[in-house]
């Protein structure tokens, strides 16, 4: 059964593919503001937070804690070229990673998300505390869009 914590990431999840899927393709490759990433590395940078996050979800879940590495975001959206993918396939990527971290979370037990979790040079948190944190950034991300 899932927790709470669980439903309400995947509603959340839910909402914002909805929000993805209503922007205009048109733009894909204008940046948010001048100098900032085009709306396509955007969604490649939610592609890389989703598979960082992932695992440190799972590890969290299976050890009951979690220390690694921050990651390197724009090199990150650079070494993907994000840039250079159809939108569309962002989309079915964005979508496809979601689904997979919604499974994730949806078979964490209540217990593990109090697990400690330190990620790079971070100050320790709750694996609860990255799950909602992990929507937060989405959502911030989500208003450049």
């Amino acid at each position: 059964m899932p927790t709470q914590t669980a439903l309400d990431f995947r509603a959340e999840l839910e909402k914002l593919h909805a929000a993805l899927l209503a922007l205009p393709p048109a733009l894909a490759e204008v940046p948010w503001r001048a100098g900032g990433w085009t709306r396509k590395q955007i969604v490649g940078h939610l592609l890389d937070s989703a598979a960082n996050n992932r695992q440190r979800l799972v590890r969290a879940t299976i050890d009951g804690q979690y220390a690694g590495p921050g990651y390197a975001q724009d090199a990150w959206v650079a070494a993907h070229g994000y840039s250079d993918k159809p939108w569309d396939t962002l989309l079915r990527w964005w979508q496809a990673e979601h689904e997979i971290l919604m499974a994730a979370v949806d078979r964490i037990p209540e217990e593990r998300l109090e697990s400690s979790c330190v990620v790079g040079d971070d100050a320790p948190v709750t694996l609860r505390f990255l799950i909602e944190d992990y929507l937060s950034h989405q959502k911030g991300h989500f208003k450049q869009l």
